[in-house]
């Protein structure tokens, strides 16, 4: 019961707001309810506020007691849905993918199936000694992520 109007109070703030996306919602056996969100312009404190009133101010502790806390998507959260990758363009990530390999680069292309890294790279040159930059590029499916996060950088 709880679980379901949660989940309809929820949704009538995302379907209000259409910049804020859910990131992962949990209700534990002792009615703790924790939501994070993101959004396609960040989230502020009003969006968590929104949300949080929204949820409280429509359930009945005299029904049901419960706990609610509603969190904002962080960089060290990493990145988990498609619309994040899109906010992030032109930002550095760094990618672990399936075999455990590691990419960083700034992110240039976002689609439905994949994400593409750029980085500069030095390598030996082709001819002769000595190193020269080189532009790399790669693709990467989702279905190979098993975690990507914002690089920061101060």
């Amino acid at each position: 019961m709880l679980k379901e109007k949660v989940n309809s109070l929820l949704q009538e703030v995302l379907d209000e707001d259409q910049s804020l996306f859910l990131i992962s919602k949990e209700i534990t056996a002792g009615n703790k309810i924790v939501i994070v969100i993101d959004g396609d312009n960040g989230v502020t404190l009003s969006d968590c506020m929104k949300v949080s009133r929204n949820i409280e101010h429509n359930l009945d502790r005299e029904e049901e007691d419960f706990s609610l806390e509603v969190y904002s998507s962080g960089v060290s959260e990493g990145i988990t849905h498609i619309r994040q990758y899109k906010k992030n363009m032109e930002r550095k990530l760094e990618v672990t993918t399936t075999g455990d390999k590691k990419v960083e680069g700034t992110l240039v292309a976002v689609d439905d199936e994949k994400i593409k890294l750029q980085w500069e790279a030095r390598e030996p040159k082709p001819i002769g000694k000595g190193k020269v930059t080189v532009q790399k590029e790669q693709e990467i499916p989702y279905t190979d992520i098993v975690k990507a996060k914002v690089m920061v950088t101060f």
